[in-house]
């Protein structure tokens, strides 16, 4: 079942991003905001336009989808989360693999994944 919606509104960005803790990966960074009154979870991906043109940062975004796609089942529901791409990272290192384990390992340090019995 899914449970993440997509964030649209930049009020809803400026909320995250100014409340939420900061998570640093290789070539992700994320900022997420837990907030436990809801069961659902809230997505945003942001990618700034100095970094390539549309149709590099496009891909950037569907890979970004798709990986957190595969882990959504494990995270932990109540949390808004903002994942940009570092600007000083080159584009030509966005592979799938590269992005998935940064994901994890950026939900591992932020301790939002269920843990299995």
């Amino acid at each position: 079942m899914k449970k993440t919606k997509m964030m649209k509104k930049n009020y809803e960005f400026k909320n995250t991003l100014s409340k939420g803790s900061y998570y640093g990966g290789k070539y992700l960074e994320a900022f997420i905001k837990i907030n436990n009154k809801q069961k659902i979870n809230f997505l945003g991906i942001a990618i700034s336009v100095k970094i390539a043109k549309a149709v590099k940062r496009n891909k950037i975004k569907r890979l970004i989808r798709e990986s957190y796609r595969t882990q959504e089942e494990t995270i932990k529901t109540g949390n808004q989360i903002v994942i940009l791409w570092k600007k000083k990272v080159d584009i030509k290192k966005a592979t799938y693999k590269n992005i998935n384990q940064d994901i994890k390992t950026i939900f591992d340090k932020a301790k939002i994944i269920e843990e299995k019995l």
